[in-house]
């Protein structure tokens, strides 16, 4: 079949998917063709989210007269899909390419192959219409200013961080820049509780739950210190927030009437503030803070949060621990760029990064692998991954290619992702995948890809796994210092 795009196979391919095709390659092919055109045209695309703020990226293209331009409708499309789902926002522009413009205005319409991305982005996250517009280059809106949260640890007195997740709700009590302790040096006060809130259709249920782990910490403070006051409450949650409101998540799930939502899950949080005396309080989402709590750790910025569990969550601070806001979406971003790669249920596209770093990929794996799980369901991915972590202790050379295979796929990732985090000093990899030896051959075969095919990248950043410490008190703990006060 003809191909106007390059994919080049990689050096190192996944044993298990010899088919893969990495974008970081295949952009850097398309940039030499670029080049070898007289440098083609310039193209600036920005991605506007709420309160107008605008994310800019700028490339180049080929010639419309070149013999292979076609492969810029392929490189466009893969382009902003990466972006829309890295930033988040409802409106793309165009700006130097008016043929571009009119392919992604039809791609992101109810007829297009990303109606998805466009009703999820546009209606269900910032209510508004998603839209695609041609500008000129010159007339390409420029990026604005974000204020970060950046990481201050100066600050004085007594605050609250919470971590919601999809069975357990995580509350910490920090004083004075730090996790609060008791003499024998124990935490004061950094419990997790259980709950189950994705089935739960009454609204009032998740303030309720949430405020009692707030207020059990607030009890904590004042029996060693009565006259205590908490000064601020930042906490970090599973899905997609908005200032602090949420849009999309899973633990709100049972909220099935969206008139419901809007009017009682939407403004959940500025409801707990005003709870609270209206003392200074911020969320965000749960990949962010993990990045943060890294960056807390690690006394360093440029960190990017991966996160390998039920799917994949990302997160990232900057060089001066700063959250952007961005959505941070990885599980959708486009990681493999064969045509055949496997297709997202959700989304209906190919080569999404959930179905390469997350419990999916090892069950998609399983049987390539030649592995007979059949006291397992296929749709119980928890259960199988422990089956296969199991066979990973036991010396089993199957289960070994499966976290070979994702190592390789790894490398490549990483290598894209730091095309579009910059600087990245610090790579910090969690969740279910990578526990137990397995973890360690992903980490193992990630850095030989980037000492093989990115020698100066794998001089450049280093893979971080927090402790056990970090993982029980860090995230909520690292919350406590996202308000501004």
């Amino acid at each position: 079949m003809k191909s106007f795009f390059p994919l080049p196979s990689p050096k190192l391919l996944p044993v298990l998917d010899p088919g893969f095709r990495p974008p970081v390659l295949a952009h850097r092919a398309y940039a030499q063709m670029v080049e070898k055109a007289g440098g083609g045209l310039p193209l600036v695309l920005t991605v506007e989210r709420d309160r107008g703020i605008i994310s800019r990226y700028e490339t180049r293209i080929l010639p419309w007269d070149h013999p292979k331009a076609a492969a810029n409708y392929f490189f466009v499309e893969r382009l902003v899909k990466f972006l829309v789902w890295q930033w988040g926002g409802w409106r793309v522009t165009v700006a130097g390419s008016p043929e571009l413009a009119r392919f992604l205005a039809h791609t992101y319409s109810a007829e297009g192959v990303r109606a998805f991305d466009a009703e999820l982005w546009g209606d269900q996250v910032y209510n508004h219409e998603f839209t695609v517009e041609s500008v000129s280059v010159d007339a390409a809106p420029p990026a604005t200013p974000v204020p970060g949260s950046e990481v201050r640890l100066d600050w004085t007195g007594w605050r609250i961080g919470f971590d919601l997740g999809a069975s357990d709700r995580k509350a910490a009590v920090v004083k004075d820049g730090e996790l609060a302790r008791n003499p024998d040096g124990t935490p004061l006060f950094s419990e997790e509780y259980p709950w189950d809130p994705r089935p739960q259709s009454d609204p009032n249920y998740h303030f309720e739950k949430i405020n009692e782990i707030l207020r059990l910490a607030e009890k904590r403070i004042r029996e060693v210190d009565p006259g205590a006051r908490v000064q601020a409450i930042g906490g970090s949650a599973a899905g997609i927030y908005v200032n602090g409101r949420p849009r999309i998540a899973s633990l709100f799930r049972g909220i099935e009437d969206r008139e419901v939502f809007e009017a009682e899950i939407a403004p959940l949080f500025e409801r707990i503030r005003e709870d609270w005396g209206g003392i200074p309080f911020r969320l965000e989402n749960d990949g962010d803070v993990t990045a943060l709590a890294g960056a807390i750790s690690l006394a360093d910025g440029a960190v990017l949060g991966l996160a390998m569990g039920s799917s994949l969550a990302g997160g990232y601070v900057d060089e001066r621990r700063c959250i952007a806001g961005w959505m941070n979406e990885l599980a959708f971003v486009p990681v493999d760029y064969n045509p055949a790669a496997p297709e997202d249920e959700w989304s209906r596209d190919r080569g999404a990064g959930a179905i390469y770093f997350s419990q999916q990929a090892v069950g998609r794996l399983i049987p390539v692998a030649g592995i007979e799980i059949r006291d397992i369901p296929e749709g119980a991915l928890p259960e199988r991954l422990v089956r296969v972590q199991e066979l990973m202790a036991a010396g089993d050379e199957r289960a070994r290619k499966i976290y070979e295979t994702i190592g390789r796929y790894f490398g490549y990732a990483v290598a894209q992702f730091c095309d579009f985090y910059s600087p990245v000093r610090h790579v910090e990899v969690l969740g279910r995948v990578m526990t137990g030896e397995g973890g360690q051959v992903i980490l193992d075969e990630a850095r030989t890809v980037l000492e093989a095919e990115f020698p100066a990248l794998a001089d450049a950043i280093d893979f971080y796994e927090p402790g056990e410490q970090e993982k029980r008190h860090g995230q909520a703990a690292a919350a406590a210092h996202l308000p501004e006060a």
